[in-house]
């Protein structure tokens, strides 16, 4: 284990002339300090302190928030929309999708303020005088770290940007982007193996960069450049050396089962390499504004309108954003038999909480033959009475590879309602809808004091060993080592097994290529925010939209690989920003 307690200090950002305080983990003290400048403040041991954890703290906004999912779970062959929501146009790639959404200037704005705070911190710790060199060289490697996150997330959506080491204290109208080589070579690769160098293996305060984790996104951020024209075979080389030190020499290892990964009470466990905080103390003192982990409200079905239920804590607060496509359903088929993954991380049964809208026996029940819970068939006598009461089950979701068990009018003999893909008799109202449809449970919230509590309380797991294995696969394979990427991939199946099929999970390296890989990713990572990356990572983005995702398929075209420069961009610089080719505004031929 590598944890041992959470970060608890005080917070000064800067963002542009404002001063706030913005929390960057579990359990921080938001205070704002006033009577200070920054260059006053950051230029003292404390004020670096509070200027470091400051730029930990855009990772939240990044991460949390519905902007977050739409960026990297839309537009891509495993989820498709709900019923409600907006920004659909990412999943449709139609006009929709263009420079004057807003959340594409809210995730942009966000990853340059946290540049620049980085940006800030590395201009301003060379005047601290009392603080030791070790630990300020530590600091500065954490923000180094955290400035190729950024900018790395920045060249994986839009490619081209506009890159700056340098702190912007007043407000600057000229900017041009760089081309993605230069951002790579210039500041990615040489802030991360400074990271490397000065980092420890372990911190004392959980949540701050790590030699694994510089390692981790070095190791990424090779294997992305590498399938990019100014990369090159030797990328894919470094990535698999560097995935190799993460899983083999800093101590993380897997946990036993995805129960026990998403147990949220098992949290800092050993197979997180990385994750940004969230506090459950913060989420319930502070209200329901501010930035809290929603990713529990995305993926959840409309169940608290159907008979026999209202909307619980257990059961969450479905937005009804993201749904898996039939694609995706398919890939849990093919593996569910031997596979506990999607047993794991579903939720399958809701349990009637609700005695004023239980549904009755009625006489296609009698004609079916349905039982009642005490065994015994359902009568005429029985018509208009209760089905089943307040603590059974009142809706069952089968899932993938289950539909055959209930398509010869066993819907109508069991006292539940049970929903499936396809309809089992005519004018059957219980199948896959964009609203009712099979649940990802993993980012469930438990700990959210109301039903309608938003902000949850989960750290978002950024980087994995289960990751770290299946991406050194990728790399392994780009390599020509098809025996070392079935070896990666086996591990991870192995873990995933039901017991007893251990054996039949494993693959051989003749059964290795890139679209088995991007399948294991697509179970082992499902909603992690990591799917639009894989796909345009390896080029895969417009083949597989246009053969898994049928609302996306007839839009989707090549410069879809990146997304549209943000329009405020483009106003607020002078003599304009270039807009990515395909997107209106852009004068590409």
């Amino acid at each position: 284990m590598k944890i041992t307690k959470y970060i608890t200090s005080k917070l000064l950002v800067l963002t542009f002339v404002a001063f706030t305080i913005q929390s960057c983990s579990d359990f921080l003290d938001e205070k704002l300090i006033s009577d200070v400048s920054a260059g006053s403040y950051y230029t003292t041991a404390a004020g670096l302190e509070d200027a470091v954890d400051a730029s930990y703290s855009f990772l939240r906004e990044i991460h949390s928030n519905e902007r977050a999912y739409m960026l990297t779970i839309f537009g891509t062959d495993t989820h498709t929309n709900g019923a409600d929501g907006g920004y659909k146009s990412f999943n449709f790639y139609d006009n929709g999708l263009n420079p004057a959404v807003n959340i594409l200037d809210q995730q942009w704005t966000f990853l340059y303020q946290g540049i620049n705070q980085a940006n800030a911190v590395l201009n301003r710790s060379e005047a601290v005088t009392n603080m030791s060199d070790a630990i300020k060289t530590q600091r500065r490697a954490e923000v180094r770290f955290l400035r190729a996150y950024y900018y790395f997330y920045l060249v994986q959506t839009w490619g081209d940007v506009y890159l700056t080491l340098e702190e912007t204290i007043g407000a600057e109208v000229e900017a041009a982007p760089s081309p993605q080589s230069a951002v790579y070579s210039e500041a990615i690769i040489p802030d991360l193996e400074f990271a490397i160098a000065n980092l420890p293996e372990t911190q004392s305060n959980y949540g701050r960069a790590t030699k694994g984790a510089a390692e981790f996104l070095l190791a990424k951020a090779y294997l992305t450049r590498g399938y990019q024209s100014f990369g090159s075979p030797a990328d894919f080389a470094s990535a698999n050396t560097l995935f190799s030190n993460v899983i083999n020499d800093r101590g993380y290892a897997l946990v036993d089962s995805h129960d026990a990964l998403w147990d949220q009470d098992n949290q800092l466990n050993s197979e997180i390499i990385w994750a940004v905080q969230y506090s459950t103390d913060l989420i319930l003192n502070g209200g329901n504004g501010g930035v809290g982990n929603r990713g529990h409200l995305y993926f959840l079905m409309e169940y608290d309108i159907r008979p026999g239920m209202i909307r619980d804590i257990n059961g969450g607060r479905p937005f009804k954003r993201f749904r898996p496509t039939d694609y995706m359903v398919s890939v849990w088929e093919e593996t569910r038999e031997i596979d506990d993954r999607y047993d794991q991380t579903y939720k399958h049964a809701y349990i009637s909480n609700n005695p004023n809208n239980i549904p009755k026996w009625e006489q296609i029940h009698v004609d079916n033959n349905a039982v009642k819970a005490d065994g015994s068939t359902v009568t005429s006598s029985d018509i208009g009475s209760n089905r089943f009461e307040v603590g059974d089950t009142a809706i069952f979701v089968p899932g993938p590879g289950r539909d055959a068990e209930w398509m010869t009018g066993k819907k109508l003999q069991v006292r539940y309602n049970v929903i499936t893909k396809d309809a089992a008799f005519e004018g059957d109202q219980y199948i896959y809808t964009e609203r009712l449809f099979p649940t990802l449970s993993k980012f469930i919230d438990p700990r959210r004091p109301t039903i309608q509590w938003e902000r949850g309380s989960r750290d978002w797991f950024v980087m994995r060993l289960a990751d770290a294995h299946l991406l050194r696969a990728e790399a392994r394979f780009q390599t020509g080592n098809n025996a070392g990427a079935a070896e990666d991939i086996n591990v991870v199946r192995t873990r995933a097994a039901k017991e007893g099929a251990e054996a039949a999970m494993q693959i051989t390296a003749a059964d290795v290529d890139l679209d088995l890989i991007l399948k294991e990713r697509a179970l082992e990572m499902d909603g992690e925010q990591c799917r639009w990356f894989d796909l345009a990572r390896t080029g895969k983005l417009v083949e597989y939209v246009r053969a898994y995702n049928p609302l996306g398929a007839d839009n989707i075209e090549d410069y879809h690989i990146h997304r549209p420069i943000p329009l405020t961009q483009i106003d607020r610089t002078l003599g304009g920003y270039p807009q990515n080719c395909g997107y209106p505004g852009s004068d590409c031929n």
